[in-house]
C-alpha cells in the first residue's frame, strides 16, 4: 500500500507541473460561537483568508520568471489557480487528495540565500495569498459556502 505522503504530490502553478521543494497552504476562519448571556447560541460567519508558500530550485524559479518577464514585471504577473493533488491506497482502497487554491496572487519573499559552503540547491520562497471569490476547494468541495457570499 502506497500512502499518501509529501512525494505523492504534484503541484501545477500557473498551469504548468512545478517541482517544489515545500508548499504550504494555511486557511484562517474568523468565524466563531454566537454568545447570549454568556451561553452558545449558534455560529457568526468570519472573514476566511488563505495563504501559503511555495518553495522552488532556480530551475523552476526561472520557468516562473520568464511569465513575470512576458507579463512585463513581478507585480503585473496575473493571478493563477494552483493545484495540489496526490493519488494512494490504503486499508480502505484508493486514497486521493486533491486542493485548489483559486487567484493566487504570488510574492518573492526570500530571493538569495548564499552560504559558499553549502552543498544544498539554491531555492527561493514565494509566498502567496488567495484572491478569489471561489477561494479554496478541497476534492471538488467548496471551502466556503457559495450562499454566505454576498455580492454587493
Amino acid at each position: 500500500m502506497n500512502r499518501i505522503n509529501g512525494k505523492a504530490f504534484d503541484v501545477r502553478f500557473m498551469f504548468t507541473k512545478v517541482h517544489f521543494e515545500n508548499f504550504t497552504l494555511d486557511i484562517e476562519d474568523s468565524s466563531t460561537v454566537a454568545m447570549d448571556h454568556g451561553l452558545p447560541n449558534g455560529n457568526l460567519i468570519g472573514e476566511r483568508k488563505a495563504s501559503g508558500e511555495l518553495e522552488l530550485d532556480i530551475a523552476n524559479f526561472m520557468r516562473l520568471s520568464a511569465a513575470a518577464g512576458a507579463a512585463g514585471s513581478w507585480e503585473k504577473l496575473p493571478v493563477f489557480p494552483i493545484d495540489a493533488f496526490a493519488v494512494g491506497e490504503g486499508a480502505a482502497g484508493a486514497e486521493g487528495m486533491q486542493v485548489r487554491a483559486h487567484d493566487c496572487k504570488v510574492r518573492i519573499s526570500s530571493l538569495l540565500s548564499i552560504d559558499p559552503n553549502a552543498t544544498d540547491k539554491s531555492t527561493v520562497k514565494l509566498p502567496f495569498d488567495v484572491t478569489g471569490r471561489d477561494f479554496i476547494w478541497i476534492n471538488g468541495v467548496p471551502y466556503a459556502d457559495a450562499s454566505s457570499l454576498s455580492f454587493v
